[in-house]
């Protein structure tokens, strides 16, 4: 009895070591190896550099306060937002009180500075990550007066900078148009530096 158990459990445990060692070692492995090989850029975080100082991501977006930057959107993610070690939604629902509170405090806020302009939804809404480092078109040129003011730019060259810097869908028709916004404000730095 004894020996028809240890027969039995033999191949399982054997199995389970080998498919452990494939699946969780092996594989893992094999396929960053790929990744750093191929697309190393990608692979590492898709990382932007000024010099040796790492100032953001292709794919995290992150916080803009000051009224010479472009701002994104509302990020639920972690206490202050943009945290990417807690990505997340707010998982608040289109009924909650406190969502309709935060979106018409944010419209408020938001019209003052541009008075008789809608709002774009993507400047109150938060994305699903939350640190979505798009923003549309129209969120950005809502923003150009502020942006120019805060600049001493025209409202004319603020437009034209972000005009230029609208990233296309893929293959014309595969999402939506967009603009990086880091990409945006460093462009805004290099063209027009802050006061």
């Amino acid at each position: 009895m004894l020996s028809d158990l240890k027969s039995a459990l033999r191949p399982a445990l054997t199995l389970t070591l080998l498919f452990a060692a494939l699946l969780g070692l092996a594989y893992p492995l094999a396929l960053t190896g790929i990744g750093q090989a191929l697309f190393p850029e990608q692979a590492n975080g898709s990382l932007i550099r000024e010099g040796d100082r790492v100032i953001g991501s292709n794919l995290i977006g992150q916080k803009f306060t000051s009224n010479a930057y472009f701002h994104g959107r509302p990020s639920a993610a972690g206490s202050d937002g943009y945290d990417a070690s807690a990505s997340s939604g707010s998982n608040l629902g289109p009924t909650s009180k406190a969502l309709a509170e935060r979106v018409q405090g944010d419209v408020a806020t938001l019209s003052e500075t541009t008075p008789g302009s809608p709002v774009p939804p993507d400047l109150v809404t938060t994305s699903a990550s939350g640190l979505d480092p798009h923003i549309s078109p129209e969120a950005a040129f809502f923003q150009v007066e502020r942006v120019a003011k805060a600049r001493g730019a025209t409202e004319n060259e603020i437009r034209a900078l972000v005009q230029k810097s609208i990233e296309q869908p893929l293959l014309g028709f595969l999402g939506e148009p967009r603009v990086h916004l880091l990409q945006l404000n460093r462009s805004l730095d290099v063209r027009f530096p802050a006061r």
